[in-house]
Order: structure tokens, then sequence, then C-alpha cells
């Protein structure tokens, strides 16, 4: 009898077994069983053709309506086109060549019904595109069943497949490995399955694999869909269980301190959400166990200053803090913010005030060793910097609170890197993100950190106005749009212009959220190129600065600063001025090839205007029609300011592994069915439950199969998103 955990090569042919692990990564049986068909196909009813995409390999079930013999263009002899009909009588076309084509057209008559693998293109004209898949791999239904009454009832399961592997060859796969597949301990208590009227583990991956009807696969997929979310939400609180058992050097707050200083100079007042988030941080940062706390909001709610009265209570108490930032521009800009806000109580010494210390990879030598050196010594109560901070020889005296800007931006080593330089005790731990994130979202990947959120923005911040420029359709758009940077440089404001990438094709900041739509549009607009047409054409005669992640650092520096003084009209940027950059003077934000960029990456970029009280504008430009999910994600971005509405929208068309951190890793998710705004019942339930069960057996020793499963999903590597505190 087979094990879940016994490997292919064991269970199944070595031809199948090695096809199944170069394909799609499996390697033993429950990696296969784990492999959900992506939909099931009603054999009366055959499935539409509405959502295939070009280049896409796809599984299409349809009916076979008629062949055609054609001869070769330039050469002899002919070639098959068979053509195949769906559900809404929509038609997809068959191209066969040599050989094969003899073959297929003894298979394929007129009425037969079954499935086609293979890789669709659209071929025709512009005005009348035709479906193809060429040469596909194929099983009818009358040749694979063996009885009518077979055919007739049962859901065809359609696996998700790739070049060379065909959903039928994972069926059959399936099929050999559960006629011999043994007893299975199940992960769910009995008690938690009656309750919530679940099925055993057995029986689910049974009717999911081979299901008798449609009912069948959803009762299968609820439970299966528990699973992901109890194991998911156990793991998570046990995290959060460990957390409360580090020990961690208590920062209380002082009444006579840095920060009571600091507050009694503030020239303007708190939000009353920053107040409340700031009772709930100064709470955490006295106990004894650190803090794990995630700080979300919309951008320009005030997260820096909320994050620098954290970081002013753990000096009042002995320690040192670090503001992570993910760019060299991010980091200095923090920097300088921070030492203005701090005034003179930034220098130390004899104002009795702290040293604000900045420390990146491209600092001269001396620069270099006088950063470290404050560090290490504590001379520096505040640091801030990018990935050079996680070097092994940065070393700080007393490391109490590390504080992540955009916390997405960094791996799982690099976070952990800078929480072991604390020595003996844990530091408190602030994650920041200016990208609002739904509720379930929050519970599923920041599951074992405590939430805090800012909706509030501050007084003084004005409305921003988003259109979409569509600069194909209507060109004259375009030129509008360049007039209107001219209208506000005239009236004493400023302007950003952002490009996809630098200025070849190697160049551009590896950062976009968003794949371009069709593979054989030109190349992403670029800063150099973009600047250069500006400058000589409709915006000559204004001050032009460039900025992209590739000038030496200085260079950077300088152009920044030159636009925060007022001294450039117009910055041409990449994606380096997503995140902090606070220049209250600009009121335009032009983004061009705005396709190509994320609902989060564009709902950044906006907020980088409209911080000084003036107006802020943000034309999105395009040449996506109307009709297109390209132009369908900008518009959704121009029809709201709502950071969590935008979140949604960008859940929906993103993969859920994205969400949970394997982009950033490079590993697939482990959630297979689990959605995470879809299934928000789902997720709040198992996370009841799994919380009821760890309170009565937090080490799990009374539940091996749920203790075994958990292992299973740690030893996974595709499992370190876990892994973000």
């Amino acid at each position: 009898m087979s094990r879940f955990d016994e490997p292919l090569t064991k269970a199944l042919d070595p031809k199948t077994a090695k096809l199944l692990h170069s394909v799609l990564g499996l390697e033993t049986v429950g990696d296969l069983l784990r492999h959900y068909p992506r939909r099931y196909a009603e054999r009366g009813e055959l499935t539409s053709l509405d959502a295939l995409e070009v280049d896409e390999h796809v599984t299409v079930v349809g009916e076979v309506s008629r062949l055609m013999r054609k001869p070769m263009r330039n050469r002899g002899g002919t070639w098959l086109e068979v053509e195949v009909v769906d559900a809404g009588r929509n038609k997809i076309y068959l191209s066969f060549f040599g050989k094969g084509s003899h073959v297929a057209e003894t298979r394929l008559k007129p009425g037969r019904r079954g499935m086609f693998a293979g890789k669709v293109g659209l071929f025709g004209s512009r005005a009348h595109p035709r479906w193809q898949l060429s040469h596909p791999e194929f099983e009818l239904f009358e040749e694979s069943e063996s009885s009518a009454e077979e055919f007739s009832a049962a859901p065809v399961p359609i696996y998700p497949a790739g070049k060379d592997l065909t959903p039928w060859v994972i069926r059959r796969a399936v099929g050999v490995v559960l006629d011999t597949l043994g007893p299975l301990q199940d992960p769910l208590p009995a008690e938690l399955r009656g309750r919530h009227g679940l099925r055993d583990l057995g029986e689910a991956l049974v009717s999911a694999h081979r299901p008798k009807d449609f009912g069948d696969v959803q009762r299968a997929r609820r439970r299966l869909k528990f699973d992901e979310a109890f194991v998911l939400q156990a793991v998570l609180l046990q995290r959060r269980q460990a957390a409360t058992a580090w020990p961690a050097r208590a920062r209380p707050r002082r009444d006579d301190g840095l920060l009571a200083d600091f507050d009694a100079r503030l020239p303007f007042s708190l939000t009353e959400g920053q107040r409340e988030v700031g009772e709930e941080i100064a709470a955490d940062l006295a106990l004894e166990h650190p803090m794990h706390r995630l700080l979300q909001g919309e951008v320009g709610a005030g997260k820096t200053v909320v994050a620098l009265r954290a970081m002013l209570q753990v000096v009042d108490a002995g320690g040192q803090a670090v503001l992570l930032a993910p760019t060299e521009v991010l980091a200095q800009q923090h920097h300088r913010s921070i030492t203005a806000m701090l005034g003179d109580l930034a220098q130390g010494g004899m104002f009795g005030g702290t040293a604000v210390t900045l420390l990146t990879g491209s600092m001269g030598a001396a620069a270099r060793r006088s950063a470290l050196l404050d560090a290490a010594s504590g001379t520096a109560g505040i640091v801030v910097g990018t990935h050079a901070l996680l070097q092994e020889h940065v070393q700080f005296a007393d490391l109490g609170l590390v504080v992540v800007d955009e916390q997405h931006r960094f791996g799982v080593e690099q976070r952990d890197a800078l929480r072991e330089k604390a020595g003996g005790k844990r530091p408190h731990v602030l994650v920041m993100t200016a990208t609002p994130i739904p509720r379930t979202v929050a519970m599923t990947v920041f599951g074992d950190l405590e939430v805090s959120t800012l909706s509030q923005l501050p007084s003084g911040r004005a409305p921003i106005t988003t259109h979409v420029v569509p600069a194909a359709e209507k060109p004259h758009f375009l030129e509008r749009t360049w007039e209107r940077v001219r209208e506000e440089v005239a009236l004493g404001r400023q302007v950003y212009v952002v490009c996809p990438r630098i200025g070849d094709l190697e160049g551009d900041e590896g950062d976009l959220e968003a794949p371009a739509d069709d593979e054989e549009r030109r190349p992403p607009l670029a800063v150099l190129d973009v600047a250069e047409l500006l400058s000589e054409g409709p915006l000559h005669g204004l001050r032009l600065g460039v900025l992209h992640g590739k000038l030496p650092p200085e260079e950077k520096d300088a152009v920044m600063r030159s636009f925060t003084r007022g001294e450039l009209d117009v910055l041409v940027a990449t994606t380096v001025i997503e995140v902090g950059v606070d220049v209250p003077n600009a009121s335009v934000m032009i983004i061009m090839d705005a396709d190509r960029f994320g609902v989060s990456q564009l709902h950044q970029l906006r907020g980088r205007v409209g911080r000084g009280g003036l107006p802020g504008l943000c034309l999105l430009v395009s040449d996506f029609p109307e009709g297109t999910p390209a132009r369908a994600r900008l518009d959704a971005v121009a029809a709201t300011l709502d950071g969590f509405e935008l979140s949604r929208v960008d859940l929906e068309q993103r993969r859920e592994g994205d969400v949970l951190g394997a982009a950033q890793s490079g590993k697939r998710s482990s959630l297979k069915l689990l959605q995470l705004l879809r299934d928000e019942d789902v997720i709040e339930a198992a996370r009841e439950e799994a919380a009821r069960l760890l309170e009565d057996d937090p080490e799990l020793a009374s539940h091996d199969a749920l203790r075994a499963e958990i292992d299973r999903l740690l030893a996974d590597e595709r499992a370190e998103y876990l892994e973000k505190t």
C-alpha cells in the first residue's frame, strides 16, 4: 500500500514520476494527491473559451464539429484543421501536420467530445481573430471511459498541467496511487470535523479526484480548504505563543525624556489614530517579551511619526533603535526627515538628545567607519540604513527596537540577521507598510503579529484627482498632459514623471508588480529616453532632473536634494521614489506605461503628491484600450483613493502565492484551494478552532497527525513566508 510520504518513484512508473517532478515539482504521493483539479468539466455541457489567454498552456473540453484538409503554402502536401466548439458555441481550431495529422483524422470525428491540451494562440485578421491549438494532445471521452453510465454522470477533473504533461496523465497517476493508498491519519480531530460537518481526509481526497457529482466536489473542497486554513493558523498561533516566551528587555515610557521633549515641540497635533496606535506600541515596548507588531496605513497617514516616537521611547530606556529601509533613496529621506523633526535633539551631547546615524553600502570609508563606531558604541541612539545594516561586522551596543519599512521588500534571512544583532535578548519589532491589506489577509499573512491600522489622514493633506490618459486612442490627451505640467510649473509647483525602466532592457529596477498584458508590445518606456524627449520637446526650457537606482549614491542624493529645494521643476524617475519621498511642493504625478505597474505600486506613487496642502493630480498614461484587463486595473485606481478597496482589487488580480511572500522567496505558496478573500468564513472558523485546540494542548502532544502536518509545512521550503517577524 502507498503512504502519503512515499516517493512517487516507488508508487508510479519511472517515466511518469520523472515527468511529474520535472514539470510540477511533485515528489511524494501526498504531493500528487494535493495537486487538486483546477476545475471540473461536465460532460453534457462543454466548457467556455472566454477565459483563454495567448500563449497559455490550456485544456479545452469541446466537441469536434468538422475537419478540413488544407494545402501547405509554398510546399506540397496538406495539413489538417479541426474545428471544435464549446458550450457557448464558440470555436477553437486544432492544427495537425505530417504523420500526426493522419492519426488525428482517424480519431477525431464530428460529434466526438474530449479534452484538447496545448499552447493557445490567435491567428487570422485583427478584425476576426481565431483561437488555435497547434498539434495539441487530446483524449476523447468515448475512448477513455469503461461504461456509458460513468461517461454520462461523473464530472471530469481538469488538472493544472504544463508542456509535455497533460491533465489525463496526471489523472491516471492519481488513480494509481488512490487504488493503492493505505489508511490516512487525519490532522483534524473527529470532534472538530463533527462541529463543522466535514468528511474525513481519505473521503475528501477520493471525492476531489474521483467525484460522483458536483455535490461531491463541493464537499471535498470545503474539507480540504479547511485543512489548509487550520494548519496555517495553527502554525501562526504557535509562533505567537513562542514569541511570548522569548526574553526581551522592557523599554517603558519616561515622562521626562526625549519623547516628552519631542512631543512638546511638535508643530502639529497627532491624529486620534496616531495617539491610539502610539499607546498600543508603548504598552508593547514596556513588556519583557518582544513586540511583534504590524503598522499599516494609507500613504501619508503619519506612520513615520508613530515609529519615531517608539524609537525615542526605546532610546529613553537606554536602548538603540534601527530603521531598515529598502532603498538608499528612502534611507536618506528617512534620515533627513527624522533629523529635521528632532531638530537639536538629533545632535546629542550637550543638547541632551541622541545622534541619528545613516549607514548605507555606498558610503565612503571614513563616513562608514564613523557610522559603525557610533552604532557599536551606543553614541547613535537611532541608526537608519539599508541592507548594509545586516552585514556581520555591524554591531550595536544595545539594540532594543527594529523598525522595518515596507517589509515585503526584505527576505526572511535579511530580517532574521538584524534581529539576531540584539544578542541574548530579542529586540522589539515594528513592521510598517503603506499598502493596506484586508482583514482576512492580515489574519493569514501576518497572523503572528499584532496589527495596528492608521486610517485617518493628518490635517493639511489635499485631495488627489486621478485620470487615465489613453495615449494611443487619444494622443491629444497626452499633449494636454504636458501642457498641464507647464501650467503647474508656472504656478511654482513641481512634477514627477515615472517610467518603468532606466534606459536599457537590463536596466529596470526589477520591481514591477504587473506583467505586460501583451508579450509582443514595445519595450517599456525608459527614464533616460523620456527625459531626453521631454527636454527637447514639450517641456523644453524647464529644469528637468533624472533619478534612478543605478546612479551613484551621492548623485542620487544630490538630485533628490535639488528637487526638494525647488531647484528642479520636473523629476523623471523610476520607482525609487515610490515610498517615503516627501516633497510638499510636488503637485502632479505622471506615470508612463502605467499598465506595467501593480495596483499597490500605482497607489504608492500617487501618494507622493498632495502632501503639502496643494491639490494633487495623478495621470496614468497607457496605450491599452477600454475593455482590457490592464485598463480595468487603471480605471480601478482612478476610481478610488481608498487603499483598502484597492488592496482587494490587487489581491483578486494576483496569485495567492505572491501575497504570501512567494515572490520574495522564489517559492510557490502552499495554499492550493484556499482563497484569502473568498474564504473569509473558513479562515475565521479555522483560526478559532486552532486557538481552542492550542489553548488545551500547546505542544500538540495528543494530536500526532496535526503535528506531522505542521512539520511537513515547516520543512517545506515553500513555507519560508511564515518567517516574517
